[in-house]
C-alpha cells in the first residue's frame, strides 16, 4: 500500500471534518450484565403486553399491540405497526417489556435502533419501577431513554415521577438525529444522576441525589420497554397511513453495571468517510446512510483516529457478504505494522449485515488507521474503536516493573474457539456465566504462546474467564 502522499493531501478543513466525527462513552469501567442481540430470535426475558390498555395505554392511542408484530431479521428486532383491523383497532403495532423477568438498579443501558419518520408514530425505549403494579404511575417513575413523535429529527430523554408534595413531575431534554439511521441511545444511571447519551455525547443529565425533588423512585428496580404506538396525546392523531407499514429496528439491547468512570473510549467511524481509499465504491445502505462496497483484493481505506491512551481495544466491523469467503485486515497506515486480520462470513446478502470483532494493541496519538482487503466480496458499513478491559496510560504500557503477562482473548465475540494470547506455562481456567455459575473448566498450556479453548458447548451470551494464576479476569461473548 502506497499512502506516502496522505498526510500532504489531508487539508484543514477535512481533518476538522474527520475529527468531528469522532465520539467518546464512558463504557471501558461498565461490566455486561445483560443482553439481546437478536440473533436469530427474541431473547426469553421479553414478554409482549397486547390488547389496547386502559385508556389507549394512557395516552389514547390508536393501535393494537400483539406479539406477532416483533419478530426478528437479519440480526435486527423488528417491530412493525400495520395499518389493519384488528380488536376494534385500526392499527397493529408491538409492545415487549423484561417486567417479571429481569430489572435493574443503576447502570448503563443502551440500544442500537433505527425508526421511521412520518406523522403519527411514536416508537420508544424506556423503563418503568417495578413497584408499579401496587404504587402506580407515576410514583414507579419513569425513564424515557428515546422518544420519537412524527417527522421530528430528534430525540427525546424525560423521566417522570410523583414529587415531594405528590404532584405530578417531568423533566426532559432532547438533541437532533437523523432518526431513520442506526444510532445507540442511551443512560448512565447512578445514586447522583441519569445521564442521557446519543453515540456516546451527552445531551442531558438531571440530579436524583438524595431523592432530590422527590425523586427517590429513581433508586429501585426498573424494567425495560420496547414498542411503536400509532397515535396518541403526543403525536396526535394525524396519521399517515401511506407510510405503513413501518418498522422500528433494535440491533440490540445492552445493560451494564458499574461505576462508568475512568475516561473510556469509543469512535464509530462511517466507512464511507475515509479521508483515503483505493479502489473502493460507496452505496445507499439498507441500515441507513451509505456503506463502502465493490470490495476486491488489497483495495484499502484509511481514516484519522486519535486514541487516548496505549492498551487494549476491541475493533467491531459491520459487514456483509453475498458469498462469503472474503477477509480484511486492520494495519497502520502504510502496512505497517498489522494489527490482525478476520475472515467475513457469508451473511446471506450485500445488504444482510453482521458485526465481527477483535481485540488488539494500539499506541497512544493522532494517527492513521487503515483496513486492506486480503479477498474480497465484502461490504463495509462501519467500524468501530473502543477501550478494552486493562487499557492503560502509555508510562504504564512501556513500563518494565510488571511482572505478571497480560493475557489476551480473541475473536471477542467468538464462536467456536476462543484464543488466547500471553499465557506461559501451564494454567487453570474457569469460565462463569453472568450468574456466577461455572459453566466451563480445565487447563490451558503454553504453546507458541497462543492457546484455543472449545467454548461450543456454551450457551450464545456473556461470560467472565478467569485465570487464577495471574488473577486475571477477562470478558467475552459467545455468538
Amino acid at each position: 500500500m502506497n499512502y506516502s502522499t496522505i498526510k500532504t493531501q489531508l487539508s484543514v478543513w477535512l481533518i476538522f471534518t474527520l475529527l468531528s466525527l469522532i465520539s467518546y462513552t464512558s463504557e471501558a469501567q461498565w461490566t455486561l450484565v445483560w443482553q439481546d442481540e437478536f440473533n436469530g430470535s427474541i431473547g426469553s426475558d421479553w414478554v409482549y403486553e397486547t390488547g389496547t390498555g386502559s385508556g389507549g395505554w394512557g395516552n389514547n392511542e390508536l393501535q393494537y399491540y400483539r406479539q406477532q408484530n416483533a419478530t426478528v431479521n437479519n440480526g435486527h428486532l423488528v417491530i412493525t405497526a400495520k395499518q389493519e383491523n384488528y380488536g376494534g383497532m385500526n392499527y397493529t403495532s408491538a409492545r415487549m417489556k423484561t417486567q417479571g423477568k429481569k430489572s435493574w438498579k443503576y447502570g448503563r443501558i443502551e440500544a442500537r435502533i433505527s425508526m421511521p419518520s412520518f406523522s403519527g408514530v411514536w416508537p420508544a425505549f424506556w423503563m418503568l419501577g417495578n413497584n408499579i403494579t401496587s404504587v402506580g404511575w407515576p410514583a414507579c417513575g419513569e425513564i424515557d431513554i428515546m422518544e420519537h413523535v412524527n417527522t421530528e429529527q430528534s430525540t427525546h430523554g424525560t423521566i417522570h415521577w410523583q414529587d415531594h408534595n405528590g404532584n405530578y413531575a417531568n423533566y426532559g431534554g432532547n438533541t437532533g438525529v437523523n432518526i431513520t439511521q442506526f444510532h445507540v441511545y442511551s443512560i448512565e444511571w447512578n445514586d447522583q444522576s441519569i445521564k442521557w447519551f446519543l453515540d456516546g455525547n451527552q445531551f442531558h443529565e438531571v440530579n436524583i441525589a438524595n431523592g432530590i425533588n422527590g425523586t427517590s423512585e429513581f433508586h429501585n428496580n426498573f424494567f425495560i420497554i420496547l414498542n411503536m404506538a400509532i397515535g396518541g396525546n403526543w403525536p396526535g392523531f394525524n396519521i399517515n397511513n401511506g407510510a405503513l407499514p413501518a418498522e422500528m429496528r433494535v440491533d440490540y439491547v445492552r445493560v451494564y453495571s458499574g461505576s462508568g468512570g475512568g475516561g473510556g473510549f469509543s469512535q464509530t467511524i462511517q466507512a464511507e468517510n475515509y479521508a483515503m481509499m483505493s479502489g473502493v465504491q460507496t452505496e445507499n445502505c439498507a441500515e441507513g446512510g451509505q456503506n463502502v462496497g465493490w470490495i476486491d483484493a488489497n483495495d484499502w481505506m484509511v481514516w484519522d483516529i486519535n486514541l487516548p491512551s496505549n492498551g487494549s481495544y476491541n475493533v467491531e466491523y459491520r459487514v456483509a457478504s453475498q458469498n462469503g469467503g472474503g477477509s480484511l485486515q486492520f494495519e497502520k497506515a502504510g502496512g505497517s505494522p498489522v494489527y490482525g486480520s478476520l475472515g467475513v462470513p457469508n451473511t446471506g446478502g450485500w445488504q444482510n449485515w453482521t458485526t465481527i470483532s477483535h481485540t488488539v494493541n494500539l499506541n497512544a496519538g493522532q494517527q492513521q488507521i487503515a483496513i486492506k482487503a486480503l479477498s474480497g466480496g465484502w461490504n463495509i458499513n462501519w467500524l468501530k474503536v473502543s477501550s478494552a478491559s486493562g487499557s492503560r496510560s502509555a508510562d504504564d504500557f512501556s513500563s518494565a516493573n510488571s511482572t505478571t503477562p497480560e493475557i489476551k482473548i480473541y475473536p471477542n465475540p467468538a464462536s467456536a474457539l476462543l484464543n488466547l494470547k500471553g499465557v506461559q506455562g501451564k494454567q487453570s481456567f474457569a469460565i462463569y456465566d453472568l450468574g456466577a455459575q461455572k459453566v466451563l473448566e480445565g487447563f490451558i498450556s503454553e504453546e507458541v504462546n497462543q492457546n484455543s479453548i472449545d467454548i461450543r458447548g456454551l450457551k450464545p451470551g456473556a461470560y467472565v474467564i478467569k485465570l487464577p494464576n495471574t488473577e486475571q479476569s477477562l470478558r467475552f461473548i459467545k455468538r
